[in-house]
């Protein structure tokens, strides 16, 4: 799936009109109308400040790291063959929402 189409994705599932989207990121909204349309190549920058404001981030990964890094947050954080169970250790994704809930480590 592209940037574009991932922002795009993001957008509607958050209910965001792209004239609010324009707004929040500084950006017209025939910008972002044109940027999800296809109808200009948008500038990185435009890219991150949608990204931002629909609370996600970009991260460059070597692309013969790309399916390793896709199945792994499929996973929710979780390595493949990690064992079940009180013994296994716990989930980074578990992890990072602790510390956003105030939930101790």
């Amino acid at each position: 799936m592209s940037i574009v189409a991932q922002l795009t994705d993001a957008r509607k599932r958050m209910g965001m009109t792209q004239a609010a989207l324009a707004e929040a990121a500084g950006l017209s909204r025939m910008t972002v109308q044109r940027i999800e349309s296809g109808d200009i190549d948008p500038r990185l920058s435009s890219l991150l400040e949608m990204g931002r404001v629909l609370g996600l981030e970009a991260l460059a990964v070597p692309s013969v790291l790309r399916p390793e890094l896709e199945a792994f947050v499929r996973a929710g954080g979780r390595l493949l063959a990690q064992p079940a169970g009180a013994g296994a250790p716990p989930s980074v994704v578990d992890a990072i929402g602790r510390q956003h809930d105030g939930t101790p480590r």
